[in-house]
């Protein structure tokens, strides 16, 4: 059965590739082991360029089974960056190695002026930067994946729906239609199949691919919005800050630490500042200590009308309870209270520190009436930055 869904994969193009030459891979830079720190080595880079064609995926798990064995990544990171530039070409080539990308930990990248469409975008969302251990011999899930496949501004990468090869020996032929619409209709579901399948193993929104599948043959739907670089777990390089005001900021990552689930407006933000907040969320603990399960020296030193008049105190017992586990947010510049939200419902407020400088650091935390929560949709690890701007703001313009 899986041999025969592989053939008729391989009977799909997924984009239009005049050439019959296959796919160029080349190393442009190299790790140099025992020379020095690997800390102070560029990493490797490794371009791949042209059409997608049979045999390019083996081409490719030889050289990174080669240099898995001659420089292994060090832990957390990724073995080599692959920088993409293609039209696309073969569906089930860009499958297996866009699986080769998360199985060898291939981080992958488009650079500015650069095109990655159809098979190549598929391979694209294998990029990869480390699996968490999950125990002796047991085979990473998608959960343990860390995503890494980046695009630089300028960079376009799109997405369309596959046809059928004409050249390929698996091609419905005009001496039979009946038989030939059969066997069109079967490779057409078995390369769906294994495009869905290939999306749910890389943790990606089912939704986009559906939304891929239906756009026409010549139509490709290029990720440029913020929600569509999340829904792909995919990171803009060097994003400028949204140009709207903080406070704006503020209700953009609230709405998307919230899932976008009736999203506030600019009414409903509040502007604190940092006493305020230390102060504003200090006393809502200190009316639901039970709750909250804050007993002992910290339970005294709420219950203290000394400490909350304290500034010196104030700021003591605020870093006490952080770390002691009470989700508030760290105070890293402005405070924003956002409210408005529900959930099963109760009203929640959702609380923001942005650096003023770093768009990447900020801290949230949600209120709900008797707990602190951190947000059940937390930023990008490492593209926190996506979360200040609205989710269908252009990061990326159209070509």
């Amino acid at each position: 059965m899986r041999r025969s869904v592989a053939a008729a994969v391989s009977a799909i193009l997924f984009g239009l590739c005049a050439s019959a030459q296959a796919a160029d891979i080349e190393v442009k830079s190299k790790l140099i082991s025992g020379l020095m720190p690997r800390s102070a080595v560029p990493s490797t880079t490794i371009r791949l360029s042209g059409p997608f064609r049979a045999g390019d995926s083996l081409a490719m798990k030889q050289m990174l089974a080669r240099l898995a064995a001659e420089t292994p990544a060090a832990p957390g990171t990724p073995l080599a960056t692959v920088e993409l530039s293609s039209l696309g070409g073969d569906l089930d080539e860009g499958l297996k190695i866009g699986t080769l990308f998360r199985d060898y930990n291939v981080a992958t990248i488009v650079r500015k002026k650069d095109l990655c469409l159809s098979a190549c975008a598929l391979a694209f969302l294998g990029g990869t930067s480390a699996h968490e251990e999950t125990g002796r011999g047991t085979t990473p899930q998608p959960a343990d994946r860390s995503p890494s496949h980046s695009l630089e501004p300028g960079a376009k990468l799109g997405f369309h729906a596959f046809y059928l090869n004409p050249n390929s020996a698996q091609s419905p032929t005009a001496d039979d239609p009946v038989r030939g619409r059969q066997q069109g209709f079967s490779e057409a579901r078995a390369a769906t199949s294994a495009v869905l399948f290939y999306a749910a193993e890389l943790g990606i929104d089912p939704r986009f691919v559906a939304s891929m599948m239906t756009k026409p043959q010549d139509e490709y739907a290029y990720v440029n919005t913020t929600e569509e670089f999340l829904a792909l777990k995919a990171c803009p390089i060097g994003l400028d800050r949204p140009q709207i005001t903080l406070a704006e900021q503020a209700v953009n990552i609230c709405n998307h630490s919230t899932g976008w689930v009736d999203p506030a407006t600019l009414a409903q933000v509040h502007a604190l500042s940092p006493r305020q907040a230390k102060r504003s969320m200090l006393e809502n603990i200190q009316q639901n200590m039970t709750s909250l399960k804050v007993n002992g020296a910290l339970s005294k030193q709420l219950a203290s009308y000394a400490v909350m008049r304290d500034e010196r105190s104030i700021d003591n017992l605020y870093a006490d309870l952080r770390a002691a586990g009470v989700a508030l947010p760290e105070i890293v510049g402005p405070v924003f209270e956002v409210s408005g939200y529900r959930s099963g419902g109760q009203e929640m407020q959702c609380f923001v520190s942005l650096s003023a400088d770093d768009p990447n650091r900020y801290a949230v935390a949600i209120r709900r009436p008797t707990s602190w929560s951190s947000p059940n949709w937390p930023a990008p690890k490492d593209c926190r930055g996506l979360y200040l701007h609205d989710r269908q703001a252009v990061i990326n313009p159209r070509p």
